[in-house]
């Protein structure tokens, strides 16, 4: 699986940006992707998951409300909707892919590619 994402940029605090993925090699459809983020100085977290086939999501609590993971299957791209940013918010943004069909766990996401960085002022 090979992923790139995209979209990210300079915005105020209480703005939004809305991140794209366009992946290769796999249908989205198929194993569970998700979305994580390298704030400076920090290690990566995970902001959610959205499984293979029905689609359920799940949020880190500080994602949950502002943050919105989606898919176009017609398009294997998988979206992040980012609403209320907050300059803490700061940092690269990365789409990602499992091998399973569901897990919240970073680290069964193996296929990474290149992140977008998202940076918010105050």
């Amino acid at each position: 699986v090979q992923l790139q994402a995209s979209g990210g940029g300079a915005v105020q605090a209480g703005g939004s940006l809305r991140l794209s993925c366009v992946a290769s090699g796999r249908p989205l459809s198929a194993v569970a992707m998700s979305w994580f983020r390298q704030l400076p100085g920090k290690e990566r977290e995970l902001i959610g998951v959205i499984s293979g086939g029905d689609g359920t999501t799940y949020y880190e609590d500080f994602a949950k409300g502002r943050f919105t993971i989606s898919r176009d299957f017609a398009k294997n791209l998988l979206y992040l909707q980012m609403n209320s940013l907050k300059p803490e918010d700061t940092g690269v943004y990365y789409c990602a892919a499992s091998t399973y069909y569901y897990t919240q766990t970073l680290t069964d996401f193996p296929f990474c590619g290149q992140g977008t960085q998202v940076t918010v002022s105050s």
